[in-house]
């Protein structure tokens, strides 16, 4: 239905093809979306890039997700609601990355201790295929950075609450500009994937407190290696 998509802003495309088949009402009010997974394998790209296609549509107006049950084209209705706190959120952007930072320190800590207490086998296969992607693509930037945002939030998924996944997702195209910074930092890459394996080691070892300190060290290297990057913004 849907054809692969090669752009350094891959979820515009995505947004653009949906688009198009919800106007030319091959896809109708009411009608479901597949899930990510199969989204994103027939588009040929990462499930972030489809998590920010589908925040594009809500933002139209077009889709709804709803948690547990899946997304669906919408008539329109609540997209007053969803362009407030899309203001909400560019103010927050505008203040500087600093907010960025302690948000993540206050949410990710608990949420890697919540995904080391509940992750299934579906979601620690997720994880195991971003680093291993990761570990392949230390001289592609973008694909990289796409399967750290996809590692971060297959964490939240396994936290099991629609809430957090919810808040994380907000926070997605924020990540990934700290991410591209954080690339041209040299060895920055390299010090994030040490992290990475060392949350997944806690999580795959059910160690909550484990999990979460790793999470600590992982977003002070974090915070090192943003004032490196270029422009020198902490993050």
């Amino acid at each position: 239905m849907y054809k692969i998509v090669r752009s350094s802003r891959l979820y515009e495309q995505i947004v653009q093809q949906v688009e198009e088949s919800i106007h030319k009402s091959v896809l109708k009010s009411g009608d479901q979306l597949p899930p990510e997974r199969e989204l994103a394998q027939q588009f040929g790209v990462s499930r972030t890039a489809v998590r920010e296609a589908v925040k594009a549509l809500r933002e139209k107006g077009l889709v709804e997700a709803y948690p547990g049950r899946g997304t669906f084209v919408t008539d329109g209705t609540g997209y007053s609601m969803r362009q407030s706190l899309d203001r909400m959120l560019k103010v927050g952007q505008a203040e500087g990355s600093g907010f960025l930072a302690e948000v993540r320190e206050i949410l990710e800590p608990e949420i890697a201790a919540l995904a080391a207490a509940r992750a299934d086998q579906e979601d620690l296969s997720s994880m195991r295929e971003q680093v291993a992607v990761m570990d392949s693509a230390r001289k592609d930037p973008d694909a990289f950075i796409e399967a750290d945002l996809d590692f971060h939030l297959a964490l939240a998924e396994a936290a099991a609450n629609p809430l957090i996944l919810s808040l994380i997702d907000s926070i997605v195209g924020l990540l990934r500009e700290q991410r591209m910074g954080i690339f041209q930092v040299e060895g920055g890459p390299e010090r994030g994937q040490y992290h990475h394996k060392k949350i997944l080691e806690a999580v795959e070892h059910r160690d909550p407190l484990g999990a979460r300190d790793a999470m600590k060290a992982h977003l002070r290297q974090v915070r090192e290696d943003s004032r490196r990057a270029p422009g020198g913004q902490e993050s």
